[in-house]
């Protein structure tokens, strides 16, 4: 299947294996190369540049024909590791970053420079059409479908918004369990996908078997919304500890976040926190179950390796 997407990254399918916090990996991204598609992992989940750079290089050495890579990188001021980690990503190389929550102006201009495409996370038409005017390759649409932090409108109402009034290909991100939704995604005017939460139960993913085998036991109707992990609405699977905990803000927090001079702190404090609780989750068994994943694992039915869902989701 050949759309705009797969002519600029030069794979064989027009998927992304999404960049997911503390999940991705090298392994997985190496198999889905091998199955035809991208695949990328957020920068963050490398503690130090050293070891993002290491992680460059394997990913390099093992590139093969009709499949890609890339990293996502967080923009905005929160992410103190960007400048840097920008910068090795350039030195060393790849085919494309990701971009997410803020400016990705300076990326745009120093990966263009050393010919690396950006794509850029957006909600809504009127971000989308400030990348588009930064220069950036693709739009991705994350939609209200999407696993993690999501936007507002559906996977319809946004890929078709954007797909008529921008004129960079737009990558549809949320809703995406089986090739079935592949092909909707296509027909609303997409020219690819970005699937993250059906890899999460892939015999490489980085994570617990318990957190593999959650994304098998649960399905759509246990996704739900919480304010506990970063502070802003973020999809989770209602286990009894996320149940225990609630889902919404403290009322300590509430009130502290009416002060304007304090409400950054505070969601520093709940991100790190609820970061934490989330990694504890990912990496090691524990009661305290913060499991991430969106609507999509309605379709994962058991732990199978990349391979075997890349072709569940193209065939």
């Amino acid at each position: 299947m050949q759309t705009k997407l797969t002519q600029i990254l030069n794979i064989k399918h027009p998927i992304i294996q999404a960049p997911m916090f503390l999940v991705s990996n090298v392994a997985m991204v190496i198999e889905a190369m091998k199955g035809g598609i991208a695949g990328c992992i957020p920068a963050l989940n490398y503690r130090t540049i050293e070891e993002l750079k290491s992680a460059i290089k394997e990913l390099k050495a093992a590139k093969v024909e009709g499949g890609s890579f890339g990293f996502n990188l967080i923009v905005n001021k929160s992410n103190i590791k960007y400048k840097a980690q920008l910068e090795a990503i350039c030195e060393e190389g790849c085919d494309f970053i990701i971009t997410s929550l803020g400016s990705p102006e300076e990326t745009i201009r120093q990966a263009h420079a050393v010919g690396i495409k950006v794509f850029c996370d957006v909600t809504d038409l009127h971000f989308a059409k400030k990348v588009e005017a930064l220069g950036a390759d693709a739009a991705i649409a994350v939609n209200n479908e999407a696993g993690g932090h999501r936007g507002n409108l559906s996977p319809q109402e946004l890929t078709n918004l954007l797909s008529t009034e921008l004129s960079i290909p737009v990558i549809s991100a949320g809703g995406v369990g089986c090739k079935a939704d592949i092909d909707k995604m296509l027909s609303y005017g997409a020219e690819g996908v970005s699937v993250g939460s059906p890899f999460i139960a892939s015999i490489e993913a980085g994570v617990t078997d318990e957190y593999k085998q959650a994304c098998v036991d649960y399905g759509e109707k246990d996704i739900i919304m919480t304010e506990r992990i970063s502070g802003t609405p973020c999809t989770v699977i209602n286990t009894p500890y996320v149940q225990k905990i609630g889902t919404k803000a403290t009322w300590l927090e509430n009130l502290l976040n009416k002060n304007k001079s304090l409400k950054k702190w505070v969601k520093m404090v709940r991100f790190s926190i609820g970061m934490k609780a989330t990694e504890n989750a990912a990496k090691k068994a524990t009661y305290k179950t913060v499991w991430v994943a969106g609507p999509s694992i309605e379709h994962t039915k058991a732990i199978l390796p990349i391979k075997d869902i890349i072709k569940g989701l193209t065939t």
